[in-house]
């Protein structure tokens, strides 16, 4: 059975790693080097750096930032914001990214994962999903979840797994940084469309939630920012309590 994965997540703004509640109230946390290395040293099985603004502002992605982020860790490393181009696959995983997420561009130009899996390979290409509720369907949002598309997302998972995604990022905006557990009803219906990894995200307040999070099927990877980044919840010390009920993990 394959180890399941703890991924810190990495939002940054103006070079400094910030978080929120809801996709919303976003507060300076922190240095994005200095967590790089800590999360490298921590135990992370990986480490995903969304430069959040980046869609919304129209802009490229702070590759100088990322460079310097990429030759500090030895996970792998996935990165997104401001991905619009196959042209932005290429300068992303210059500096040194190992797998790229798109979202917004993808919806613009819903192409763009295709013509990438194509050119890296359906395992670079990593769609990620800003997901809310709304009239009781599981709704796409754009642009860091200020924009409603109107498009169902599980039917756009499917789409883009069938263009070449690789794995997905499921964000739900209704548990995010809310600390009350993964979107477990919006993770089990996307489980149930698709057959590429999926990464939970969203809602991660302590330890019994990733476990809880593991005892459903097609679920391959938690992702948190809120309690690794406060340390009220060390990596090792979470992969130590999974394995001890039973969830592979790399030790």
């Amino acid at each position: 059975m394959l180890a399941k994965r703890i991924i810190p997540c990495l939002d940054v703004r103006n070079g400094r790693v910030v978080k929120g509640t809801n996709f919303e109230g976003i507060k300076d946390v922190a240095d994005p080097m200095e967590m790089a290395r800590f999360y490298n040293q921590a135990g992370a099985d990986e480490l995903v750096f969304y430069d959040i603004t980046a869609s919304f502002e129209g802009r490229n992605l702070f590759t100088d930032v990322l460079r310097q982020v990429a030759s500090e860790i030895f996970i792998p490393l996935t990165v997104g914001g401001g991905i619009n181009t196959v042209e932005d696959f290429d300068r992303v995983l210059k500096c040194g990214a190992d797998k790229v997420s798109v979202n917004s561009g993808a919806i613009r130009n819903p192409d763009l994962i295709g013509e990438a899996a194509k050119k890296y390979g359906d395992q670079c290409v990593v769609l990620s999903m800003d997901v809310k509720r709304v009239d009781g369907q599981f709704r796409l949002f754009a642009k860091g979840g200020r924009e409603d598309t109107g498009i169902d997302a599980l039917d756009w998972a499917v789409q883009g797994v069938a263009n070449g995604a690789g794995e997905i990022v499921l964000n739900s905006i209704d548990t995010d940084g809310v600390k009350q557990g993964f979107d477990l009803e919006m993770l089990d219906a996307l489980a149930a469309r698709v057959t590429v990894p999926i990464i939970a995200s969203g809602g991660a307040g302590c330890m019994e939630d990733f476990a809880t999070l593991f005892t459903h099927q097609g679920i391959d990877a938690g992702l948190a920012a809120s309690i690794f980044h406060s340390e009220q919840v060390a990596i090792r010390d979470l992969k130590a309590f999974l394995s001890a009920k039973g969830v592979p993990m790399r030790m």
